[in-house]
């Protein structure tokens, strides 16, 4: 769908609530929204090859590999509002290593989608784990969701926590609580 297509769906929407689209301030809000929320989801453009780029290498290291803090932007699927927070990425080589930016372009890539934040975790997680074959990954995401905190419940001081732990970090408690720690 166009940008234009898009604006025209805002502008109902606008218009539904009981706004003026006359009115100076929203005169150009639909179209400014519409692109907006392309922007947002534009990991749905994406793949994880062309976000990789071939950034994968031989290495002979095996020690943990640690980004911490990536932040991340999302929408959640059921109430479209954002939730926001960073993310924790670990993993063992096996081999090969990842580009140390293209952590942070998956992250990027599947938060930039109608998301629940387990699910974005275990993509994290996966992805991660295939592309590198990796002997573990590990995955930490906290976030603060403003469906919870503008509307419902209203609790603004809450913040959700999900983990995926596979290979190596489900299977063995040192491992895991090491990264653990790390990211504490």
């Amino acid at each position: 769908m166009t940008s234009e297509q898009m604006a025209r769906h805002f502008a109902a929407i606008i218009e539904g609530i009981g706004e003026n689209l006359e009115r100076d301030g929203l005169r150009d809000t639909p179209l400014r929204a519409s692109k907006a929320l392309h922007y947002l989801t534009r990991g749905y453009q994406q793949t994880v090859d062309s976000v990789v780029n071939n950034a994968i290498f031989e290495s002979k290291d095996a020690q943990m590999v640690l980004v911490k803090d990536i932040e991340l932007y999302s929408l959640c699927e059921h109430h479209l509002l954002p939730f926001i927070g960073r993310c924790h990425v670990a993993y063992i080589p096996d081999g090969k290593v990842i580009g140390l930016s293209k952590i942070a372009r998956i992250v990027d890539m599947f938060a930039r989608r109608l998301q629940i934040q387990e699910s974005l975790t275990t993509q994290i997680a996966d992805v991660i784990m295939n592309i590198t074959g990796a002997k573990g990954v590990g995955v930490v995401i906290e976030a603060k969701h403003l469906c919870m905190m503008m509307r419902g419940v209203e609790k603004q001081n809450s913040t959700m926590k999900t983990s995926m732990m596979l290979g190596i970090f489900r299977e063995d408690h040192r491992t895991r609580t090491e990264f653990l720690r790390l990211i504490d």
